[in-house]
């Protein structure tokens, strides 16, 4: 018997409202805004998917409320290459304009399917994907983003939220700067330095606040911190040609990657010989059909591998790779509550490292309590 898809499920996760919104340098960032797909097979298998939006999900919902849905029953899901290029492909067609399916919302369709494929696979081949993928490893280290602007937000509450994590035996340290003055930030991530020791990882993300100017100024006030990395220094509108020029002013590490839209976006990046860490987001864009080919170029380019969000998700794409990094937890259920609650066996996250499952596929049982709790049925 061929394996079909025969059934698809689709629901938007949303957390609850934020009282006190957590800010980046130039934007509040949803506390939960994913939407999940579920795939089922005639032969009974089921994976899952998630596509992470930091914007308005409607215009995904509503390619799924419009039909796409009924491209992919009867596909084979064991060929994720064939059913990513017909989904991406539609970014191109004249169907897309027709159906009112705008580009970024087709992009994260096709990235939550490919997952939901993958998963599917793994489970078929009684696998986890890691090491389908190439089993370089089962454990990563990871890092807890943290130091948020809050409204009201002092330097004694920072000191305190960074004290916890500490105590909670994480290691590394991802810092959000860009929201104030330089000399305002620098002087949050001297409270970071100083609680977490010279023995900790701190990584600096600037979520592309900063013109070339400052991030000159900042890479030198930056030196006595020892930063592992820094994250997108520079504005939307030049950062490829900006970085290119600040990496050759600087000799800390610069990281990129989670705000291009394609993987051909990475690939440009590299091509700049500006970054040492691609930070891609496989259920953004690309899902692991095009994660596994991002991560091919970064170990071919000695480019590390460090995504974007998603820590359970992505472990297994790091894990595969000698180029794999970090991946990013948040630990915090107020700022992320589908980390906390989403699977029933979330992989273990102790003293910086992130232990991966051995079940097959990727590993993670959904929690259909959290998906009662935030979801919402689209499909």
């Amino acid at each position: 018997m061929t394996t079909k898809i025969s059934n698809i499920d689709v629901y938007i996760l949303r957390g609850a409202k934020d009282e006190r919104p957590h800010w980046v340098s130039n934007f509040t960032v949803p506390t939960a805004n994913e939407v999940l797909v579920r795939l089922r097979t005639n032969d009974g298998i089921q994976g899952f998917g998630l596509a992470t939006s930091y914007t308005n999900a409607e215009p995904i919902l509503e390619v799924f409320r419009s039909g796409i849905a009924e491209r992919l029953i009867g596909a084979c899901p064991l060929a994720p290459e064939r059913i990513y290029e017909d989904l991406f492909s539609l970014t191109a067609r004249r169907l897309a304009h027709e159906k009112g399916w705008g580009r970024e919302a087709l992009i994260r369709i096709s990235a939550a399917v490919d997952v939901a494929c993958w998963d599917i696979i793994g489970k078929m081949a009684g696998l986890p994907l890691y090491q389908l993928f190439g089993g370089y490893r089962d454990q990563v280290p990871y890092y807890v983003t943290c130091a948020y602007y809050r409204d009201g937000k002092d330097l004694i509450e920072l000191r305190d939220e960074i004290t916890e994590l500490r105590e909670q035996g994480h290691r590394g340290f991802k810092a959000k700067v860009g929201g104030l003055t330089l000399a305002e930030d620098i002087e949050r991530l001297e409270v970071v330095r100083d609680v977490i020791g010279d023995d900790c990882d701190l990584m600096v993300d600037v979520n592309r606040a900063w013109s070339l100017e400052t991030a000159t100024e900042a890479v030198e006030a930056l030196i006595p911190l020892k930063p592992r990395w820094l994250e997108e220094p520079l504005r939307w509108w030049d950062d490829r040609r900006e970085l290119k020029l600040l990496s050759q002013r600087t000799q800390i590490p610069l990281s990129a990657g989670e705000s291009e839209l394609t993987s051909y976006g990475c690939r440009a990046v590299i091509e700049e010989h500006a970054i040492q860490i691609l930070q891609f987001d496989v259920t953004m864009f690309g899902g692991f059909t095009e994660g596994r080919k991002m991560a091919a170029l970064c170990e071919l380019n000695h480019v590390e591998v460090t995504p974007h969000h998603d820590c359970f998700i992505h472990a297994q794409l790091v894990a595969s790779t000698p180029a794999g990094g970090f991946v990013e937890a948040f630990t915090n259920p107020e700022r992320d509550p589908l980390q906390a609650e989403l699977f029933q066996n979330p992989p273990t996250l102790a003293e910086g490292w992130l232990t991966l499952n051995d079940t097959p596929g990727l590993g993670l049982t959904l929690s259909e309590e959290a998906i009662a709790k935030y979801g919402e049925r689209v499909i």
